[in-house]
């Protein structure tokens, strides 16, 4: 099983600590400034790719040295440089993608990074978004089993599709039982865990399972 990790160019105060995924993650793919936050917090850097316009000459050299395979692409390009880590990601087939630093910053690229999310799940590849405050993951119609993180302990279940139907959660201290949900819809915002384990499933719409935990200064008001 390869799982490869992708590190983008988002704000680093928003990055996990990533010595955590170590043992997690088999092959790191830095995209642009994203490879140097790779270089910076001594992780092994396999692939840096894009077109580097956010580094200095003096870090892109660093980076020629540092890295086990260097591509640099034109600045002027129809893909962003995070689409073009996946598809270096796609070429090396793993099994799972965890993305990190794609959230913050800006908000378009914020919106279109979770929209990757299709494109992996696509490829039949499980894709996550890890950032300190959340982890995303993109789910297609079927039964999926979840595990209690002590680091991310509220779940909330979002529609990416119009409409998701037959929406049912087992083990979850608000249960659901085949019920459809919408776009706009806050019926399965911050729900938790009964015990280390819970199921949810559905037949029919695309459906983003969010995990999160609460910013220091406090959850924003409901």
């Amino acid at each position: 099983m390869v799982r490869i990790g992708i590190i983008g160019g988002g704000p680093s105060s928003l990055i996990p600590d990533l010595s955590v995924y170590r043992n997690e993650i088999d092959i790191w793919i830095g995209a642009d400034r994203g490879a140097l936050t790779l270089a910076d917090n001594n992780m092994q850097l396999d692939y840096a790719v894009g077109d580097f316009d956010s580094i200095t000459e003096i870090e892109k050299q660093r980076l020629k040295q540092r890295a086990k395979s260097f591509e640099a692409h034109p600045v002027e390009k129809d893909q962003t440089d995070l689409e073009i880590a996946l598809g270096k990601a796609y070429d090396l087939q793993p099994e799972k993608i965890y993305l990190f630093g794609v959230t913050g910053g800006r908000l378009d690229h914020a919106l279109i990074n979770i929209q990757l999310l299709f494109s992996i799940v696509n490829h039949q590849i499980q894709g996550i978004i890890v950032d300190k405050q959340n982890q995303l993951e993109l789910t297609f119609p079927g039964e999926y089993n979840v595990t209690h993180n002590d680091e991310y302990p509220n779940i909330s279940f979002v529609p990416y599709s119009r409409f998701v139907k037959g929406l049912t959660l087992n083990g979850f201290y608000y249960p659901l039982t085949d019920q459809t949900v919408s776009w706009g819809s806050t019926l399965c915002i911050s729900n938790k865990l009964l015990s280390n384990n819970g199921t949810f499933s559905y037949e029919e719409g695309i459906l983003l399972l969010i995990k999160s935990r609460d910013a220091i200064s406090g959850a924003i008001p409901m």
